[in-house]
């Protein structure tokens, strides 16, 4: 298949991107493979993972919170700031207290929730899907969990988890659907609420005029 997008269309689309050339390769192979095969799917992929991973510079999780943030993103595990003092700061013991008994990680002795924090343009998290997404990709995710903070890596776990949630046909312009409501419910799907939407439209309409994407229009 021809490639979706150049490195200049990277570059249009997301100016301060670094490796232009070795981004554009990783993420030509990735859509190849998973089916996201047209400028529409592309741009809907890209504004997400372009959101997600700010911008494709930021391919492993910041832990690094205040007390205050902690109590604010976890209330649920950090009512107070005194039960957050402790993990004020330190990534690793967080991690390891969070992702604990979750998400296919061992407890928090085990060290999965550090080595298997999230990482890649869309924040692959846990043991377990470090381990199926190692599996449909034919990568050693579960035993190389690093990988996924390299360009080809990151873009072909993201877009195996586009292709294995049903995002290609969301991004397809139907006849009989809402364009902007299947952006919405993309949205759902990948962050699991509507944080961040407005970034992520904005991020949809600089990759669809960098592809040449044209919205139809219904006449009514």
């Amino acid at each position: 298949m021809a490639d979706v997008i150049s490195p200049l269309q990277l570059l249009t689309f997301l100016p301060t991107v670094p490796r232009a050339d070795q981004w554009t390769a990783a993420l030509n192979s990735a859509m190849d493979r998973f089916e996201i095969n047209s400028q529409r799917r592309a741009a809907a992929f890209l504004a997400q993972v372009a959101h997600e991973s700010g911008e494709l510079q930021r391919l492993v999780e910041n832990l690094n919170y205040s007390a205050v943030r902690l109590c604010a993103v976890w209330p649920n595990r950090f009512a107070t700031l005194d039960a957050a003092k402790p993990y004020e700061r330190n990534p690793e013991r967080l991690a390891n207290y969070v992702y604990a008994k979750r998400l296919g990680n061992g407890d928090s002795a085990s060290g999965d929730g550090w080595r298997f924090r999230g990482r890649g343009l869309i924040q692959l998290t846990g043991r377990g899907n470090y381990r199926s997404c190692g599996a449909a990709t034919g990568l050693p995710l579960e035993t190389e969990p690093q990988r996924l903070e390299a360009p080809e890596a990151a873009a072909l776990a993201a877009a195996q988890f586009w292709h294995s949630r049903g995002l290609n046909h969301l991004a397809d312009d139907q006849n009989d659907d809402n364009d902007e409501q299947d952006f919405v419910s993309m949205t759902k799907i990948i962050n699991g609420g509507t944080a961040g939407l407005k970034s992520r439209r904005q991020y949809w309409a600089r990759a669809k005029a960098a592809l040449g994407v044209i919205d139809s229009t219904v006449v009514v």
